[in-house]
């Protein structure tokens, strides 16, 4: 029987070079001559060029080559213009989004300007890729599936780039350039939001990625099994069935009982790729928009399990009981560290939030604010600094002497009742910034949820939202400063007006 070559074996034949199918007149011209390349064969047509790009390919081109070139001057400056060390860090190495203190606002270069520049230049160049590839399908006289495939992909960089952080008021929630710094972008946020693998269109992009790596590895492996009877000549075989696409078709009805059509397969592999992205997009604009914490949301809506508390740990088992990961592996055990003389010792934490030293004796006693005292610093500064709110060493769960000054801010909410407010939870230094960060915004949460459950404030009225150790107050050089960066901060839009025609 006469057999095809497979993709290693077969012979390449040079024939005379392929220009194309005609332009329509007034179009831009074809650009390149086209050579042969036996390289290129061995993966691919041994054909290439010419190309096709357009005012719209050059353009993209053009705003592609300046963000790659404000990005790359920018990291190869952060590591002082050596070119050696730029190579050696690369993987490291980011252009930052502007600081959350300037909002939506232009910053200067240096502070997040390059980060808003070379995003705009590489918007544009993807956007006019985009037409590109629109026009040459409109051309050609093809289909859109091309376009509407990248349209989704596009849709999930202006989520994370873009729509998200303009509905979030600040630009500093965007993802940063670079790779490494991407990846620990993507790990702070889902800790950031209670894990993201709880967030339900997360769980569909999953699926769907999964779906299309599982149906291009199914169909790729059985065209590759039937290319010696010319399966991958699918045109052929959708005219004229012949033997490849009998075998293939017949292998999966009898292994799976049901088999797809060489037209079909393509079109769930088109979908499931194209919701990939989609739908990912979709999870991330709902987390810290209509959701703040994935994992509680889940537990509401039956998607995770509630865990009671079964032991309640003691004050003097916290320092054993902390779980963040301090100093370099093999040191990195959790409430340990190495003393002076190289012996692991039990960590010494940091003082909680709020707590007062009397020698080796940890009290809580600050001052509590009044309702009056938070009304008139919200009207003065915008924000106050909770004083007399506490928490279990080293966690997140509110300590019995927090009450005094939550019921306050609760009788305040009552009162004012259309004041909404941000409760900011902050770290010090000590830790990992990761472990810092999910700790601060599980804190903040805490206040959050006392407010709702407790005291009846509606929850649209509260948002809880963990800075880390991003935005100290003091130095965090001292004890006393890592004390004061140790805080939770209630913050207002506006004023605390009472609503018309009531009094306090």
């Amino acid at each position: 029987m006469l057999e095809n070559q497979n993709l290693w074996t077969r012979v390449q034949v040079h024939a005379p070079v392929d220009p194309g199918v005609p332009l329509r007149g007034g179009t831009w011209g074809r650009d390149g001559k086209p050579i042969l390349s036996y390289w290129a064969g061995k993966i691919g047509d041994a054909q290439i060029g010419p190309i096709y790009l357009g005012v719209t390919g050059v353009f993209s081109l053009i705003f592609g080559f300046l963000a790659f070139e404000i990005i790359g001057l920018n990291m190869w400056r952060s590591v002082g213009w050596s070119p050696v060390q730029f190579v050696r860090q690369l993987p490291w190495l980011s252009l930052e989004p502007p600081a959350p203190r300037y909002g939506l606002h232009l910053p200067p270069l240096n502070d997040g300007g390059w980060w808003l520049l070379a995003g705009f230049f590489l918007t544009l160049s993807i956007l006019l890729w985009w037409v590109r590839l629109y026009q040459r399908t409109r051309a050609l006289g093809m289909g859109s599936h091309i376009v509407w495939s990248f349209a989704s992909a596009i849709w999930l960089y202006l989520v994370l780039g873009f729509i998200r952080p303009i509905m979030v008021g600040s630009w500093s929630e965007a993802v940063p350039f670079g790779i490494f710094p991407h990846l620990d972008w993507t790990a702070s946020f889902s800790i950031r939001y209670g894990n993201l693998f709880y967030n339900p269109f997360h769980m569909l992009s999953i699926v769907f990625l999964y779906g299309s790596a599982l149906l291009f590895a199914m169909h790729a492996a059985t065209v590759l099994a039937a290319s010696r009877y010319g399966g991958e000549r699918e045109i052929e075989q959708v005219t004229d069935r012949g033997t490849a696409a009998e075998r293939m078709g017949l292998f999966w009805r009898w292994t799976m009982g049901f088999n797809a059509t060489v037209e079909s397969i393509h079109r769930w592999a088109f979908w499931f790729a194209t919701l990939t992205t989609l739908t990912g997009g979709i999870g991330i604009l709902l987390t810290g928009t209509a959701v703040d914490n994935w994992f509680l949301w889940a537990q509401k809506h039956g998607v995770a399990p509630s865990y009671p508390v079964l032991y309640e740990a003691k004050a003097e088992q916290a320092p054993y009981l902390r779980g963040q990961y301090m100093g370099v592996a093999p040191d990195s055990f959790p409430g340990m560290m190495r003393d002076a003389t190289g012996q692991l010792v039990p960590q010494r934490l940091p003082i909680p939030q709020g707590a007062q030293l009397s020698g080796d004796v940890e009290t809580y006693n600050k001052p509590v604010l009044t309702s009056a005292n938070m009304r008139d610093s919200l009207n003065a500064d915008g924000l106050f600094v909770m004083s007399a709110v506490y928490y279990e060493t080293g966690m997140d769960a509110l300590r019995g002497e927090s009450t005094a000054e939550l019921a306050n801010l609760a009788a305040l909410m009552t009162t004012y009742r259309t004041l909404k407010v941000e409760v900011q939870g902050h770290t010090d230094n000590a830790g990992d910034p990761t472990t810092n960060l999910s700790l601060s915004q599980n804190r903040a949460e805490r206040v959050r949820d006392m407010l709702t459950t407790k005291y009846g404030i509606a929850a649209d009225r509260i948002r809880a939202r963990g800075f880390g150790q991003t935005k100290p107050t003091a130095s965090n050089d001292t004890p006393e400063g890592r004390r004061l960066n140790r805080r939770v901060e209630i913050a207002s839009d506006g004023k605390v007006v009472l609503p018309a025609g009531t009094t306090p």
